[in-house]
């Protein structure tokens, strides 16, 4: 960013007070997952295509995995209430892998995490929640699940990747944590939220 840029944002933009998770004391921004996207963001990172192909090869993964990555299942314990699922992002804010929406009422703004559980698993299964995000009626389906809470324990097969913003971050398993003090941020006027 050009400094007289800088300088205008500094000059016209407002403070908001946003609030960043953390998985084991590492913080991140949007949102973390088990399941199929963190295996599909561990496929990635190994395979060492992000580097030459960018964003295609978070699709190409994604296409490839639907046969290969095998049903598991996870337990969550959000705010001392037990829940199972095949896969679950913790959302901090709306949008999930750019300008998609996976859970509609999550805010930067606001400390609470949503939890977003999907019961159903396999490649059907991966398809049509890929079709929902995509059209944006992904928390309409009766399978999905969005759980507000602010303290996030996520058990599974030990070692099994976490992401976090398109990272692998941490193994299971791993406690994510909301934080009730937010970061003064000087952001552009009227920014969607």
């Amino acid at each position: 960013m050009a400094a007289a840029a800088a300088a205008r944002l500094i000059a016209r933009g407002g403070v908001r007070q946003l609030h960043f998770p953390a998985i084991e004391g590492r913080r991140y921004v949007m949102m973390a997952g088990v399941g199929f996207d963190a295996r599909v963001v561990d496929a990635v990172a190994s395979s060492g295509l992000k580097r030459r192909f960018g964003k295609l090869a978070y699709v190409w993964q994604t296409v490839t995995g639907f046969s290969r990555f095998s049903r598991a299942r996870y337990s969550l314990d959000i705010d001392g209430v037990p829940y199972t699922a095949a896969s679950a992002v913790i959302a901090n804010g709306r949008h999930y892998g750019g300008r998609y929406i996976c859970a509609p009422d999550a805010d930067l703004d606001s400390p609470d995490l949503h939890v977003c559980l999907f019961a159903g698993n396999g490649a059907w299964n991966t398809v049509r929640y890929a079709v929902g995000l995509i059209l944006g009626r992904l928390h309409r389906f009766p399978d999905v699940r969005i759980v507000v809470g602010r303290s996030i324990r996520i058990t599974g097969d030990t070692g099994e990747p976490v992401q976090a913003d398109g990272d692998i971050v941490a193994g299971l398993p791993v406690h994510i944590t909301a934080e009730s003090v937010g970061l003064n941020v000087i952001c552009p006027p009227a920014v969607p939220r």
